[in-house]
């Protein structure tokens, strides 16, 4: 439930929103993600999270971030880290969970209402310092997957869960074919 007069800032953990929409079968438009919080209440600021590849000429979630920076989006990013494996598979790490903790706790004095686009259990201990904090916070993530998206204690600790499925008709559109092979190591869009 969003009130009209809330403050609201928008946390989105780019990688997770990517794959719980993509496990769902479509991408975000993200022009329409922003309009519909602002349609829900006073929207302050609108992060969103990602590891970028540092040695890579291109990466395919450059144009991504380059649009969301242009178009209203507080973007945080950091170099992610690349390895292989025991198993000989490229892997890539670039964890964003602190940026966004300490962001989201460094912005409630200013906030009512803090949307948190993510599914991960970690940031269960986030959820219940910004309740104490008397702060309402709603979580989108996706419980229709095989497996599902969300940690069952990040659904039950939010105040409300919003069903990614749910906003499909309000902020997606069909997939986009890929352009490289690669573009699952780190990708969380082509563009926006």
């Amino acid at each position: 439930m969003f009130y009209r007069d809330e403050r609201l800032a928008l946390f989105i953990d780019g990688s997770n929103l990517y794959a719980a929409a993509k496990a769902l079968g479509f991408d975000i438009d993200y022009k329409l993600l922003r309009q519909e919080f602002m349609r829900r209440g006073k929207l302050l600021r609108a992060f969103y999270y990602t590891a970028l590849l540092e040695n890579d000429e291109y990466s395919p979630i450059r144009p991504l971030v380059d649009w969301l920076h242009y178009n209203g989006f507080t973007m945080v990013t950091k170099a992610a880290k690349e390895y292989i494996d025991s198993q000989g598979r490229r892997k890539v790490k670039g964890n964003m969970d602190i940026e966004l903790t300490v962001d989201a706790l460094e912005l409630a004095p200013h906030v009512d209402h803090v949307v948190l686009f993510s599914g991960d259990g970690d940031f269960k201990p986030l959820i219940e310092a910004l309740q104490r904090k008397g702060k309402r916070v709603s979580v989108v993530s996706t419980i229709r997957s095989q497996p599902p998206m969300i940690s069952d204690d990040l659904r039950r600790q939010a105040d409300n869960f919003i069903e990614l499925d749910e906003l499909r008709d309000v902020i997606g559109r069909p997939p986009r074919e890929p352009r490289s092979s690669d573009s699952d190591a780190v990708a969380e869009n082509s563009d926006a």
